[in-house]
C-alpha cells in the first residue's frame, strides 16, 4: 500500500485510517491495572529500564473505574475536538494479556461493544504473554472486531535488551508475530532509538529485523529519560550520549527509506508527560520533531522504502 503525499513521503496512520474507514479514527487509552511479568518475579522485577511507574501508559493515567465509564470520560473530551470519529479503545498501560483468559475474554470482548463507532480494539504486550489460547481467542474475535496488537520489540540487538532488561529473546519475539500473523491479526511493534551504547548500525539494523517478519505497523520512539525509573538512575549515575533534534531527525529519515514500503508507520517520535521528562528536553515540541522530519523527506526527495533491500 502506497498512501504517500507531497507533504508525508511515507505510510502515516491518519492517512491509513482515512483510506480504510473514510474518516479519522482515535485512540483511547485505557488502563486496566495490569502489571507485567518483568516486573513481579516472573521474567525479572523493575520492568525495562525506560518504563515509567505507570508501565508506558502515561496517558491512560492512574485509572481504577470501570472500561465504560474511562471510555466515556475520554470520549466526551476528545469529542469537542473530533465531533465525528471512529474510536479504537487502547489497552496501553503494562502487559495486557498478563492476565488468565477467563479475565480477558469479557474485558476485550466488551471493549468492542463499548460505542457503535468502536471500529477495533488495540492491545498493548509482550511476546512472552501471548500463549498459544490466548492467540486462539483473538483470532475468534478478530472474526467480529477487528483486534491489533501491539508488542514492543525496542532494539534487535541482544546485548542492548539484556542491558535495559527486556527479559526476552528475539527468537520469543518472532515466534509471537508468527502465530499473530497465522492468527490473521494486525501487528505494531515498537523500536526506540539511542538506547545506551546503541551505534547507528545497531538502529538501522533493528528496521532489518523487522522488514523481515510479516508485521504491519510500526512505532519509532526517540529515549525518554523519565523520572523514577532506573534508567534515570543510570543517567543521573553515568550520562550517556542522547542527540540533538538534528541528530534523531537525520536518523529517523534514514531508517523510514530503509522500511519495507508497505508498513504502516504509526508514530515516530515519544511522548512523555512534560513535568516526569527529564532528557532530551526537544522531545516536548512534538509538532517541530515531525514537522523537521517531513522537511528533510522533502528536502532529500526521500520516501519510505527507498532504501529497502529485500535481500538484507
Amino acid at each position: 500500500m502506497n498512501l504517500f503525499t507531497n507533504e508525508k513521503h511515507y505510510n502515516t496512520l491518519s492517512n491509513y485510517y482515512k483510506f480504510k474507514y473514510g474518516k479519522k479514527v482515535v485512540k483511547i487509552s485505557l488502563n486496566m491495572n495490569f502489571t507485567c511479568p518483568n516486573k513481579d518475579g516472573k521474567k525479572g522485577y523493575g520492568g525495562c529500564t525506560y518504563c515509567s511507574r505507570l508501565g508506558s501508559g502515561d496517558f491512560a493515567g492512574y485509572r481504577f473505574d470501570p472500561i465504560e465509564k474511562q471510555f466515556n470520560d475520554i470520549k466526551k473530551m476528545i469529542s469537542t475536538k473530533w465531533p465525528d470519529a471512529y474510536y479504537m479503545p487502547y489497552f496501553q498501560a503494562n502487559t495486557n494479556t498478563y492476565a488468565s483468559l477467563d479475565v480477558l475474554k469479557p474485558l476485550f470482548t466488551s471493549a468492542t461493544q463499548l460505542d457503535k463507532d468502536v471500529i477495533g480494539i488495540s492491545i498493548s504486550t509482550r511476546c512472552d504473554c501471548l500463549e498459544q489460547d490466548k492467540v486462539d481467542f483473538l483470532k475468534e474475535l478478530n472474526k467480529k472486531c477487528p483486534v491489533q496488537v501491539e508488542l514492543g520489540l525496542q532494539t534487535s540487538n541482544e546485548a542492548t535488551s539484556k542491558l535495559i532488561n527486556r527479559g526476552h529473546t528475539n527468537a520469543e519475539f518472532k515466534d509471537a508475530v508468527n502465530r499473530l500473523h497465522d492468527a490473521g491479526i494486525e501487528i505494531v511493534v515498537h523500536i526506540m532509538n539511542y538506547l545506551p551504547g546503541e551505534t547507528k548500525d545497531d538502529m538501522l539494523s533493528t528496521i532489518d529485523f523487522i522488514n523481515e517478519l510479516p508485521i504491519d505497523g510500526v512505532k519509532i520512539h526517540e529515549l525518554c529519560i523519565i523520572k523514577d525509573t532506573k534508567m534515570a538512575k543510570d543517567y543521573e549515575n553515568n550520562p550517556f550520549y542522547l542527540p540533538t533534534l538534528d541528530e534523531y531527525t537525520d536518523l529517523v529519515v534514514e531508517q523510514i527509506a530503509r522500511l519495507r514500503p508497505d508498513i504502516i508507520v504509526h508514530r515516530l517520535s515519544a511522548d512523555a508527560p512534560k513535568e516526569d521528562l527529564i532528557a532530551p528536553l526537544w522531545t516536548i515540541k512534538k509538532m517541530v520533531v515531525m514537522d523537521e522530519i517531513d522537511k528533510k523527506f522533502r528536502k532529500l526527495n526521500l520516501y519510505q522504502g527507498d532504501h529497502y533491500n529485500p535481500n538484507k
